[in-house]
């Protein structure tokens, strides 16, 4: 045991493992002089010698037993310490008695040689103190750091067989009589462990039953108040301490009898918990060991846990993520954690469902504090859950959250499909509820109780993460072990939509979850029905845009923009239609999808905007559709309010990136001569012109060179047109010419001659051979109307310009001449 020979005190390494570091006993207080230390010393010499314990004697006690980290007692000083505690004409003031036993201690655990004789002396008078002392007027502190150093001694090597038995009927006698003292303080439960600890460890193995019945029963008879997790977990380490020693030191008949005893199933719930981490130790311990006949205890340590998750299950079969008893939320925290901490661990049906409950109850508690928020007032939220949900953070089940959702993964794979499928549809409607009931905390929160809010992420942070690891699981050991096509394809879009109600809660990007995603879209695009499924579970319009609240918080008004766990969702579902838009058919996308696409297009954030654009982009492009007649239908039809839409909202909300996609988009897959298609374009010209319109370029010459500024979205607008000249039917290529030139000889002489030089470049770079002829033709023709509106007129405003042109004042440059021109 590597960790074992790190420390020298036992009880120091047990809180250490345990968390316990908080505990008074084992703080390192400020380094003692060794000047002190002698001075020390020579008080208690003197003490003895003058046969008078004062106050100044009691202090150097403490000095001594404050430098007990660095302190090393001889023989000779522990001769002095029982000197003193056998002298009957030293009367010793009962705060003194503790700080002897602790001295001893210290000697018994730092010395490398003991004489036999100085560990009987020590014995006897052990004896003698506790024989009545400690029946006369009960401490916890000399009853603790007694029972510490009683099993220290019977760990001593050198130790004769008999003093080694003696110490260990004293212990029990302790144990069983005064168990109720160490309830009282946490900091008693580390000394008595450690005690017990070193008496497991002696090779006098008379009384080791009864030590182990003593460990078992500890907190059943101190009715409970000192049975938490850290005290559970010290459990553990002190049978992964003990256990080594006791298999080196013992027969085969004598761990058989250990078996059966440490591993006891008992019905009261603090031993229960004894039994579950004192099993998970000695797996601990079984699990690093290369000895095969450890394998039986093995199994019967598995079996034990299993008896006491059998329990757990039938206990809590009714109960739901709120309503859990505290004697079940303590034992699932004890028993997810003890297997956390076991190492390899056999499936057993009914501990698989037990770390289901514990991570949706114990170790992410989300649904509990939802309800607690808001049954409670609004002004008392802060002192009533804040401190809770801190607390929980800075939990040791919350910081072992990995390791245990690791020990679940793995218990999935190993299960039967029944157990997967309900633990499944467990985790799946988890997942939804936790995205309902943040919605509307979050709404209560947001801007009012940023500190509760942000713990609250923190922890859905997390079980973000065992949800992706729980479905990457499922998609390895599942999807791919040749499962029905209706079952696979059930499944895969459970995940994404569970993914959908955890998105919120992604701060990073994490290859297993983009592993997961891949693996169920590929099987959900393949199939229409699953395709259809996974689109009909997106939230109604209706729901999108009214929020439910609690009745004390009806007063807030709803914004569907500032619903950031609502929107990243639609996102998450956004990003996933286009790898399958190809199944969806044209009547699903009209009723479901299109309301929340055109919806999102006006969202201010970009990327949600633009990833709406790319489910237009998306069915644009799409032409397996049964029906394509419909289809196209639908395409057409849906062209109208796209453009009107995203136009509305140029340069605002609209991202230009998403706006020229699902323009090309919709002009190259439209049918040639598509009146959407000739709508489209007027519309754009009609934007460009407005553009434009609302610029003085007339005095800001310079503009038209950088482009820079204020005609930084004309100049967008201008290239898309530009980039139509390539790509639109040859039905439509007049009409976007005309439109194009009526724009061009609107604009100053610099904004003529800039756009032109676009134009040839765009002309000369053209590997068209149909249309090209054309356009160079048209190019020639609009240089010349340019070069004539110059020469001809006195440039205006560009604003003066474009009235004189729509009223008709311009008769050179009246559509008629253009078009006949062109």
């Amino acid at each position: 045991m590597a960790k074992k020979a790190e420390y020298v005190f036992l009880e120091e390494w047990l809180c250490s493992s345990s968390g316990t570091h908080e505990n008074t006993t084992l703080r390192h207080p400020p380094s003692t002089s060794a000047q002190n230390i002698i001075r020390a010393w020579a008080d208690l010499r003197d003490s003895l010698h003058n046969k008078s314990f004062q106050s100044n004697h009691l202090q150097s006690l403490r000095t001594l037993v404050n430098a007990q980290f660095s302190l090393y007692i001889a023989d000779p000083q522990a001769k002095l310490l029982l000197s003193i505690l056998s002298s009957q004409k030293v009367s010793l003031p009962q705060e003194s008695y503790p700080l002897f036993v602790r001295l001893l201690y210290i000697w018994v655990r730092k010395s490398s040689r003991h004489s036999p004789g100085v560990i009987d002396s020590a014995v006897e008078v052990l004896l003698h103190l506790f024989s009545g002392h400690i029946h006369s007027n009960k401490s916890l502190s000399f009853f603790s750091e007694g029972v510490l150093l009683l099993g220290a001694l019977s760990f001593v090597p050198s130790a004769s067989e008999k003093s080694k038995t003696v110490c260990l009927k004293l212990l029990c006698q302790l144990l069983e009589e005064d168990y109720r003292l160490i309830g009282l303080s946490e900091r008693a439960i580390p000394n008595v462990l450690a005690g017990i600890g070193y008496a497991l460890s002696s090779s006098v193995n008379i009384y080791f039953v009864r030590v182990l019945c003593c460990l078992m029963e500890l907190w059943d008879k101190s009715d409970g108040p000192s049975a938490s997790v850290s005290n559970g977990l010290m459990v553990l380490h002190l049978m992964e301490w003990s256990f080594p020693n006791f298999i080196n030191s013992h027969s085969a008949d004598k761990i058989d009898l250990f078996s059966r005893e440490v591993l006891k199933n008992t019905q009261p719930a603090f031993s229960l918990f004894a039994v579950v981490m004192a099993a998970a130790g000695v797996l601990r311990v079984i699990n690093r060991s290369e000895q095969k006949a450890l394998m039986e205890l093995k199994t019967s340590a598995e079996g034990r846990i299993e008896i006491i998750a059998h329990g757990l299950v039938s206990s809590a079969r009714d109960a739901d993520y709120a309503t859990v008893e505290p004697r079940n939320s303590f034992l699932l925290q004890c028993l997810s954690l003890a297997l956390s901490k076991s190492g390899p661990f056999s499936y057993q049906a009914h501990v698989f469902l037990c770390l289901t409950t514990a991570l949706l109850t114990e170790i992410f508690p989300l649904p509990r504090i939802y309800v607690k928020i808001q049954e409670s007032p609004s002004g008392n939220l802060v002192g009533l859950v804040l401190n809770e949900v801190q607390q929980h953070l800075d939990s040791i089940i919350f910081k072992e959250a990995g390791a245990i959702t690791g020990v679940f993964c793995n218990q999935y794979v190993l299960a039967d499909d029944e157990n997967r499928s309900i633990v499944e549809d467990i985790i799946w409607n988890y997942c939804r509820d936790v995205y309902m009931w943040h919605r509307q905390v979050a709404l209560m929160l947001r801007d009012r109780e940023e500190a509760l809010l942000g713990n609250l992420e923190k922890i859905a942070e997390s079980t973000f993460f065992m949800v992706v690891f729980f479905a990457l699981a499922v998609t390895k050991h599942k999807l791919g072990l040749g499962a029905p096509q209706e079952i696979q394809m059930r499944l895969s879009v459970r995940i994404l939509v569970a993914f959908s109600c955890m998105e919120y809660f992604r701060r990073m990007r994490l290859p297993e979850y983009m592993d997961t995603i891949r693996a169920v879209v590929t099987r959900v695009q393949e199939n229409e029905s699953a395709c259809v499924s996974f689109v009909e579970s997106l939230p109604s319009y209706d729901d999108l845009t009214n929020q439910a609240v609690p009745t004390s918080f009806q007063k807030m008004e709803y914004l569907w923009t500032t619903d950031e766990v609502q929107t990243a969702r639609i996102l998450f579902y956004l990003r996933v239609i286009p790898t399958c838009v190809e199944c969806i058919p044209a009547s699903v996308f009209r009723k479901v999808l299109a309301p929340t696409m055109f919806l999102y297009m006006g969202h201010p954030t970009g990327k949600v905007a633009k990833a709406s654009h790319s489910v237009f982009v998306a069915f644009m492009s799409s032409g397996k559709d049964a029906d394509l007649d419909e289809s196209v239908t639908l395409k057409e039809q849906l062209v109208f309010y796209y453009v009107k839409r995203s136009l509305e909202g140029y340069p605002g909300f609209t991202p230009f990136e998403g706006l020229a996609s699902g323009v090309v988009a919709l002009v190259r897959h439209l049918p040639a001569g598509s009146p959407s298609i000739f709508y489209c374009i007027s519309c754009l010209i009609e934007k460009a012109d407005s553009l434009c319109s609302s610029v003085n370029t007339t005095t800001k010459n310079d503009l038209w060179k950088s482009w820079d500024g204020e005609l930084e979205h004309f100049k967008q607008m201008l290239d898309l047109l530009l980039r139509l000249l390539s790509l639109v039917d040859i039905q439509v290529l007049p009409s976007l010419m005309k439109l194009l030139a009526q724009l061009v000889v609107r604009l100053p002489s610099n904004g003529q001659d800039m756009i032109l030089n676009e134009l040839y470049q765009h002309v000369a770079e053209s590997d068209d051979v149909i249309r090209k002829p054309t356009l160079v033709s048209w190019l020639q023709s609009l240089s010349y109307l340019c070069y004539q509106n110059t020469s001809k007129k006195t440039p205006k405003g560009v604003g003066q310009v474009i009235h004189d042109s729509m009223s008709g004042t311009m008769d050179s440059l009246s559509m008629n001449k253009i078009t006949a021109r062109l």
